[in-house]
C-alpha cells in the first residue's frame, strides 16, 4: 500500500528516517514598505505578526506572520527566545523580509513569478466563503487578478499584495462541491 494519497510519478515510497519530523514551516516574500505589507496582511487578510526579527548589521527585518485565532494566539510564549522556537516549529508561517532602505528606492520591484520569466506562482489562503471574502476585498480596493466568478476555474479568486505577489483564495469545500476532485 502506498503512503501517499494520489499517484505520480517520482514519488519515494521509502523516505529516509533521517526525515521523520520535517515539516514546511514557512514561505518567504521580499517586501518594499513593511508599513504598507503589515496593513495588508494584518488588516486585509487577519494575519497575525508572530515574531520580528530585525538585523541591525545586515540591515533587514524579517516578520512572520500566520493565521491564529484567539486561543491559539493565547498558546504563543510571550518570551522572544521561546516564541522564536515556537515560531519556527510550526507549519503556515509567512515569512516578510524587508531590506531597510528599500521603501526610498523606486527602483526596488520585485519579481512576482507569473510574468517572463516565469517562476514562483502564488501562495494560497482558505477562507469560510470565497465570495463574501472576495466582496470584502472590492470595499477594501484590493487589486485583483482574477475574481471567482471570473474565467473557467469558478469560485477561485486570486488577489495582489503591496509587492505584486499573487495570493490564490479558495474556500476548502467548493471544489468538491462542484463535483471537482
Amino acid at each position: 500500500m502506498s503512503r501517499h494519497f494520489d499517484a505520480a510519478a517520482g514519488l519515494c515510497e521509502q523516505p529516509e528516517p533521517e526525515t521523520a519530523g520535517f515539516k514546511l514551516n514557512h514561505t518567504m516574500l521580499r517586501i518594499k514598505d513593511p508599513q504598507r505589507s503589515l496593513d495588508f496582511y494584518t488588516r486585509v487578510l487577519g494575519m497575525r505578526l508572530v515574531r520580528r526579527l530585525d538585523f541591525e548589521e545586515m540591515r533587514f527585518t524579517l516578520y512572520f506572520l500566520a493565521f491564529l485565532d484567539d486561543q491559539q494566539a493565547a498558546e504563543v510564549p510571550a518570551e522572544d527566545g521561546p516564541r522564536t522556537t515556537w515560531n519556527f516549529g510550526r507549519e503556515g508561517v509567512l515569512e516578510l523580509t524587508h531590506n531597510w532602505g528599500d521603501e526610498n528606492d523606486p527602483e526596488v520591484a520585485f519579481h512576482d513569478g507569473n510574468s517572463e520569466p516565469k517562476g514562483f506562482g502564488h501562495i494560497a489562503i482558505s477562507v469560510p466563503d470565497v465570495y463574501s471574502a472576495c466582496e470584502r476585498f472590492e470595499t477594501l480596493q484590493v487589486d485583483f487578478v482574477k475574481r471567482p466568478q471570473d474565467g473557467k476555474m469558478q469560485g477561485i479568486a486570486f488577489i495582489r499584495d503591496p509587492d505584486g505577489y499573487w495570493i490564490e483564495v479558495v474556500q476548502p469545500d467548493l471544489l468538491e462541491r462542484q463535483g471537482i476532485g
